[in-house]
């Protein structure tokens, strides 16, 4: 499930960071790690601009109905 790879993938960038700060790599270690959360970054920075265009609210109507309505960034 899309869901689950984001946390994952987010999860995954976080510990990557935490390992960078440490400052205890290797110049080498470092590099790889760095290219890693690069495309983690990336993974989730995709997915979270796929949710933002599909947000919709769900607005109910005085009659009890409710409509579905695109979300507008304001």
């Amino acid at each position: 499930m899309a869901v689950e790879k984001f946390e994952s993938s987010l999860k995954r960038l976080e510990e990557v960071v935490k390992k960078l700060e440490s400052g205890d790599l290797t110049l080498e270690e470092s590099l790889k790690s760095f290219e890693e959360g690069v495309k983690h970054a990336g993974f989730c920075s995709r997915k979270l601009d796929e949710a933002e265009k599909r947000v919709e609210l769900l607005l109910k109507q005085k009659d009890g109905s409710f409509i579905t309505e695109e979300f507008k960034e304001q």
